[in-house]
């Protein structure tokens, strides 16, 4: 009964917003909790212009150091009493999301319009949890070392946030002011059947079970489908959608088997909308789709790749006429193959209301090696218009730990800085990068999530898309983020797609082909934080913050070298020399790289980056393995870092 019930207020207001092209349905506020419920799920309400500017109260370092949050020092704005104040907004608004890496179960406590009670009380983790209503998976929860919240928290006149611990890190509250004069609700735990079943209904597309094709056909949309099957050469572009009158895209499916993996990002998406003298998209569209570093990644509920198809369902309204193509750009001296393209527009007859609604453009960037000093840039834009969301392919151009993305993010908007971020991976709603089952691979979740991480390639990756948190501007927005903890010195390679509504196009350079071909390092570190070991012959291993390898005979530890590109290296390792030292050798595979070596000494002895020999890496001979054997004076062998440094002959 409550899917039916679910069923039939959700085609009701589909079918009105469509007719009435708003977010709220006849009579129903546009402040209201459930207008604020359906921005969760509603891809249709994207476009739609708004006002008010989110602003961001987050524990960033006011020094411009990174301290973020570490200490506890900028983590809060004031103390009374006891508790910590972690915002005192002044309404009417709205919250829109919460995150923190750092959940304790501490008390925190929601007070609005000046009561002397709070109206939420509750452990800081059960704001993620799931087990205190309606902070309820999945719009709430946690992955890649984020909790995230997105359960909207209306205020009518204030709300003051509180926290009884003695000490609170990391955290991200973000709210958008209303209207002066709106007259809202502030927030109860007591929700309605209608505001119940809002939130239902955005877990279900949160969770995949409401597709973008069942909400068009349960809305009864008039949605046509035109599919192209083509090829492209090199030096071609071909358009395959075509409109000669107002409507909108409401879905695009594109199928070219593998033609988007691998170093080369020449298939370029390109969209162009009304009388703009500029395309409104020119993105390759491994970047488009959320290839990370030549391999499909990005799988959310509005953009990415999946089983072959790279799809896109942002809506994309326009006014007058509309062209899509693929243009295929040549290199110099090189052989590219002929690319075989399937391609499905999904799109309405209902043109773009330019008073009510922006059109899609998005701004493709790189930056190799950004100027020291000065963050990376993801979107200046002077227009009216909002943002909606950023892929990022971050690649450190020096070998190690992945300290670039200490960086934070940074959003200005109409003269203001609005939002300063605690870390980049925190802007994406994660945490705690090189840490297991944390911020340690490609993870996709509904609107954000990791790209990729290696520490060997040293690189990672992330996306996240801002619905009910869409970031509007009047005048003009910049978007910028670190590269590096403090004052923007981490040598980087930083590519990025912004995705945001206005009324025209920005002007960024076509990217060439240096900026199109994905970056392979020449060194590579391996740290014992994520080395993919296994162990044979006896062998067991300790991690101390080295590794301490055993055996009560001849062991064997193997580490997994994936990622890195095929060729000959030559090996360096750190080790140590020890009172329980034994012996040790190197192989790869059957080949012996490295004779035995006696690592036994009386006192603690460092052997930093020892040059042991080369190696030929194929995808039938990636990883190295460690032999230890037990002498008369020891039985371990303690190691660290495993260095590769490419040869060029």
């Amino acid at each position: 009964m409550k899917h039916a019930l679910c069923h039939i207020i959700f085609t009701g207001i589909l079918l009105s917003c469509m007719a009435h092209g708003a977010v709220a349905v006849a009579g129903e506020s546009p402040h209201s909790l459930e207008a604020e419920l359906k921005c969760l799920y509603r891809l249709d309400f994207l476009p739609q212009y708004r006002s008010g500017a989110v602003e961001q109260v987050s524990s960033y370092d006011t020094t411009g150091m990174n301290d973020d949050g570490f200490s506890g020092k900028y983590s809060y704005i004031r103390k009374e009493g006891r508790k910590l104040v972690l915002a005192d907004l002044k309404g009417p608004g709205v919250i829109h999301r919460i995150w923190t890496p750092t959940p304790t179960n501490d008390t925190i406590q929601f007070y609005f319009d000046g009561e002397a009670t709070p109206r939420i009380s509750i452990p800081f983790i059960d704001l993620f949890s799931g087990k205190v209503f309606p902070f309820v998976h999945p719009v709430c929860g946690n992955e890649v070392g984020g909790y995230y919240c997105y359960t909207p928290v209306q205020y009518g006149k204030s709300c003051k946030i509180m926290y009884t611990g003695e000490r609170i890190q990391f955290h991200q509250i973000e709210w958008r002011p209303y209207p002066e004069n709106a007259s809202v609700e502030s927030f109860t735990m007591d929700w309605s059947a209608a505001e119940k079943e809002q939130l239902h209904a955005a877990c279900r597309f949160w969770n995949g079970e409401t597709t973008p094709q069942e909400q068009w056909k349960q809305a009864g949309w008039d949605v046509k489908e035109e599919v192209r099957q083509f090829s492209v050469s090199p030096g071609e572009n071909i358009p395959f959608f075509t409109a000669r009158k107002g409507g909108r895209i409401v879905g695009i499916r594109m199928e070219c088997g593998n033609a988007l993996e691998g170093q080369n990002r020449d298939l370029v998406l390109s969209a162009q909308w009304d009388n703009d003298p500029l395309p409104a998209i020119y993105a390759p569209a491994a970047d488009f789709f959320g290839y990370a570093f030549g391999k499909p990644s990005m799988q959310s509920l509005l953009a990415g790749s999946s089983n072959g198809v790279n799809y896109c369902y942002i809506p994309m309204p326009f006014g007058k006429k509309a062209e899509l193509k693929m243009v295929y750009e040549k290199r110099r001296d090189a052989g590219q193959p002929r690319i075989e393209l399937t391609t499905r527009v999904y799109y309405l007859a209902q043109p773009q209301d330019a008073e009510t609604e922006g059109r899609l453009y998005t701004v493709r960037r790189r930056e190799i090696r950004p100027e020291d000093g000065k963050p990376y840039r993801f979107a200046d834009l002077n227009d009216r218009g909002h943002y909606i969301g950023t892929i990022h392919q971050a690649q450190g151009l020096q070998p190690g730990m992945t300290l670039f993305f200490e960086g934070d993010d940074v959003v200005t908007v109409d003269g203001k800085m609005r939002i300063h971020g605690t870390g980049s991976e925190d802007a994406y709603n994660g945490g705690w990068y090189a840490l297991l089952d944390r911020w340690d691979r490609g993870v996709s979740l509904p609107i954000h999530g990791s790209l990729d991480y290696s520490l060997p390639m040293c690189r990672t990756g992330a996306y996240r898309f801002f619905l009910t948190d869409k970031l509007s501007f009047n005048e003009n927005l910049l978007f910028t983020i670190e590269h590096g903890p403090e004052n923007n010195l981490f040598p980087v390679d930083y590519t990025s797609v912004a995705f945001y509504y206005g009324s025209k196009p920005a002007t960024e350079a076509k990217p060439d082909e240096a900026l199109r071909t994905v970056y392979y390092p020449e060194e590579h570190v391996f740290f014992p934080e994520l080395m993919e070991l296994s162990m044979g012959r006896n062998a067991t291993v300790e991690n101390r913050g080295r590794l301490v390898a055993s055996t009560e005979g001849e062991g064997m530890v193997r580490i997994l070298l994936n990622d890195i590109p095929e060729g000959k290296y030559t090996l360096f390792l750190t080790y140590f020399r020890t009172p329980d030292g034994g012996a040790f050798s190197l192989w790869n595979r059957q080949k012996m790289i490295a004779d035995w070596k006696e690592v036994h000494a009386d006192r603690e002895t460092l052997m930093k980056k020892q040059e042991l020999g080369t190696v030929n890496i194929t995808r039938q001979t990636n990883s190295i393995s460690i032999r230890i054997r037990k002498t008369d004076r020891g039985n371990k062998f303690h190691f660290e870092n495993l260095h590769l440094e490419k040869l060029n002959h």
